[in-house]
């Protein structure tokens, strides 16, 4: 499983010109599942977000977490973070899981994510959608779980 986190002021989603999702500061995560995915790497990619401390204490160090600063997170699946680019300039994609694999791994990540008491909202599975992040920092990170 992989993710590419970025910490943001506010994102949100818009499916055929519908706002579906919006956060105010926090995370977007744009999450893949690889085939080799499990519940329990869903749970421990959870685990090190909800923990992770990238956000700015009194002195100005990233010493906080997301829990701390009461922020939010918006989830967006995203296949294409398993794109293999090493032949030719067509990406293959043979190392995403299938959308019937990949969907409840999603849930369980975000049911993850919520456990840990932090809002969580999503994109829309499988949808053509368009994202906006506000990216604060910039601060983003690349997790593989």
């Amino acid at each position: 499983m992989r993710a590419l986190l970025q910490r943001v002021r506010e994102a949100s989603v818009q499916v055929e010109g519908q706002t579906v999702a919006h956060i105010g500061p926090g995370f977007a995560i744009l999450l893949g599942v690889g085939l080799e995915d499990t519940p329990e790497k869903a749970a421990a990619l959870a685990r090190k977000i909800a923990f992770l401390r990238v956000f700015e204490d009194d002195a100005g160090k990233m010493n906080l977490s997301i829990q701390e600063v009461k922020g939010e997170a918006l989830v967006v699946s995203q296949f294409t973070l398993y794109a293999d680019t090493r032949k030719g300039n067509r990406p293959s994609f043979t190392q995403a899981a299938p959308p019937d694999v990949a969907r409840p791994l999603v849930e369980a990540f975000v049911e993850q994510l919520k456990s840990y008491s932090i809002p969580v909202q999503q994109g829309v599975f499988g949808a053509h959608m368009l994202v906006n992040i506000l990216n604060d920092g910039p601060v983003t990170i690349w997790l593989e779980q």
